[in-house]
């Protein structure tokens, strides 16, 4: 009788623990949409679009210089370890009068890698303003049009976050001046998402195939 039970253990077991990370796959395996319908920046600047991109959304407004500590940061926790994936991008944005600094920023940045997913788009206060009030956030932009705040948004131009972070609850965005923000929180979130659209294109060619 002893030997039964513990064969059905043996057996058991294993399925048991299977289901209950497959369950856990399929209840974290999104990162959770905050707000739809984000405004895309192309109708502000035609040479830059977040539509079918998963974009790291940033706001320099006009303090550019001031941010470059942020921009570094966010180069080299975020952007270094996930720029080869493809449909990835980093898009700030900035008013008219930066081009100069946006130059001196670009050319900085070049110096600790490449930066060919770094993109830059210019735009005036309002349009700027109507962008990030799309995002519907807890956050506000400073009177420079700028926030050390990063987004994630998705290729449908959905603002994504969480819903239960053990800090503020609803997590709308990522400070950029913290390093431990991103490496503790921002990878794990991208990660997330990257992962969520790996799997998504494979289940895509697995139908088209059969």
């Amino acid at each position: 009788m002893k030997k039964k039970i513990v064969l059905a253990v043996l057996f058991i077991l294993p399925v048991v623990v299977y289901l209950f990370f497959a369950s856990g796959v399929n209840n974290f395996g999104r990162l959770p949409i905050l707000t739809e319908n984000v405004v895309d920046v192309a109708q502000m600047d035609s040479n830059v679009q977040l539509k079918d991109k998963i974009t790291i959304l940033g706001f320099l407004g006009n303090d550019v210089a001031s941010k470059q500590g942020n921009a570094f940061n966010l180069n080299q926790k975020i952007y270094k370890r996930f720029g080869e994936f493809n449909d990835f991008q980093m898009v700030m944005l900035v008013t008219e009068d930066q081009m100069g600094k946006v130059e001196d920023l670009k050319s900085e940045l070049g110096k600790l890698s490449n930066i060919d997913k770094w993109h830059f788009a210019f735009g005036n206060p309002d349009e700027i303003e109507t962008i990030f009030e799309s995002l519907e956030t807890n956050i506000d932009l400073d009177d420079s049009y700028s926030t050390p705040n990063v987004f994630i948004v998705d290729k449908d131009l959905k603002l994504r976050g969480r819903t239960d972070d053990e800090d503020e609850g609803t997590k709308y965005g990522f400070d950029t001046s913290s390093v431990a923000e991103l490496n503790n929180k921002m990878v794990d979130d991208i990660k997330i998402i990257l992962a969520e659209y790996r799997l998504a294109l494979k289940k895509n060619n697995a139908d088209r195939s059969k």
